[in-house]
This record gives C-alpha cells, sequence and structure tokens, in this order.
C-alpha cells in the first residue's frame, strides 16, 4: 500500500527576507500585498480599520480601505486558490495552515526562557534562535517594533539556552548558542561570560583566555571601556 502524499502547506517566512512558499515554491507579491500578508502574519488577526490605518497612515480612510481592497483582490487572484488570509466584513484573519517562521522562533525563545520546553541536545535549535532579523530591509513603525522586541526576546533565549546546555555538560553546544548570541550584538557581556565560561568547563583555557582578550579589545575599541571585575575574576589566570 503506497503512503499517502503529504499535505500541502504553506510557510510565510518574515525572518531575514520576505518570502512565501507554498509546497516549496515560491508565491510572488507585489508591495502592497506583501506588507498586508505580514501584518497579518504577524498579528494572525485584526480588525480591517487598524490594517488600513497601519499600512496606510498616510492616506485618507476611503483611500485606504481602497487600498486595502486592491491588496486583498491581489492576494485571492496570485495565491494558486489558497486561502491566505480569511475575510469576513469586519476582521481579517490569516489563513488555516499558513505556518509563519517568526511564530515558531518566537514560541521556541519563549519556552526556552520560561524554561518549559524541552532541552535539544542538536543544533538545530541554535540554528532556528539565529536566524536573521524580522524584515531587516523595511522600515515601518509596526515592523521597526516587532523586530526589537523579536530581537531582545532572540538574545534572552540564546543566553538562557548557553546556560542550560552548559549546567547539562554540553559546553560545545553552550559556546555555538553563546556565540549565536554575541553575532547578534557583540557588545553585551552576558554572552562572552557564558563562551569562556563553556571553554574553561571544556577544559581549554587557551580558547578561554583568547575569548576574553578579543572582547577587552572590542570593549576598548568601541566604548573605551573594560570587562566587569567579576568577568575578569572567572579566569584561572591573574590578569594584568
Amino acid at each position: 500500500m503506497n503512503p499517502s502524499p503529504s499535505p500541502p502547506h504553506t510557510n510565510l517566512q518574515l525572518l531575514g527576507q520576505f518570502r512565501l512558499e507554498f509546497n516549496s515554491e515560491p508565491v510572488p507579491l507585489c508591495g502592497n500585498a506583501q506588507r498586508l500578508m505580514a501584518f497579518i502574519g504577524l498579528r494572525r488577526g485584526v480588525c480591517r480599520s487598524e490594517v488600513a490605518q497601519t499600512l496606510w497612515p498616510d492616506a485618507t480612510e476611503t483611500h485606504a480601505r481602497g487600498s486595502l481592497r486592491t491588496a486583498l483582490w491581489y492576494l485571492s487572484n496570485n495565491s494558486h486558490e489558497l486561502e491566505l488570509v480569511h475575510c469576513t466584513r469586519e476582521s481579517l484573519t490569516l489563513g488555516h495552515g499558513v505556518r509563519v517562521d517568526a511564530h515558531t522562533m518566537a514560541r521556541t525563545a519563549l519556552d526556552i526562557v520560561r524554561d518549559s520546553g524541552p532541552l535539544y541536545a542538536d543544533p538545530l535549535l541554535i540554528g532556528l534562535l539565529d536566524r536573521g532579523d524580522l524584515l531587516p530591509e523595511w522600515d515601518d513603525n509596526w515592523v521597526v517594533l516587532e523586530r526589537e522586541w523579536l530581537r531582545r526576546l532572540r538574545l534572552q533565549a540564546l543566553d538562557t539556552l548557553a546556560e542550560r546546555l552548559a549546567r547539562h555538560n554540553m559546553p560545545a553546544l553552550a559556546v555555538e548558542a553563546a556565540l549565536a548570541s554575541i553575532r547578534i550584538e557583540p557588545l553585551r557581556e552576558n554572552p562572552h561570560r557564558a563562551a569562556v565560561s563553556a571553554h574553561l568547563a571544556e577544559g581549554n583555557m587557551i580558547e578561554a583566555l583568547k575569548h576574553y582578550e578579543a572582547f577587552r579589545h572590542l570593549l576598548r575599541t568601541e566604548l573605551g571601556a573594560a570587562p566587569s571585575p567579576w568577568f575578569t575574576r572567572t579566569l584561572p589566570l591573574k590578569r594584568r
């Protein structure tokens, strides 16, 4: 008996860039349709008036609602008969079965921060949290606010993950989590401390000291500052 085919699925990528896929094939959308899809994708459900006012803030209410109707028409005619957006007279909600990568990342990060999710000894978990920023080329106010919230959440999750991995005697993965956090914001001390601690847990004193020295040089060059005394005292050798 042949196995049944996998059900079709739709992915909305908002991290790193905008991309809509149906069964791994791209679905092309114009600019306003992309903005509409991204807004509803992030909010899941929203009233029509809020969408119109947010996406077309400089237009009159009549023109904004007209632009919204045009974008919705474009979506419905360029989506391979998919229901990307479910429309009612007053509200718009994300179509059933549309998966949004930003939601997956946020849910995973929140589970880690709350210490409620399983601890996967798998680099794929770190890779999920190390995705790009939310729509980095977009400068709409609603995108900027969501982008900053997700960035802070990712940083907190990666720092927490690095600590949890170190506690569970997985220093190599702890280093990977710390480095992922450093790639996002290299001047924060917490992930550098986590990386140094993980190197020391592996018995790799040389790498720990090299990492500390690189961070010390970065702080001095960029901010004219030095690592905290607490960080320095964690090292096995007396600092000059």
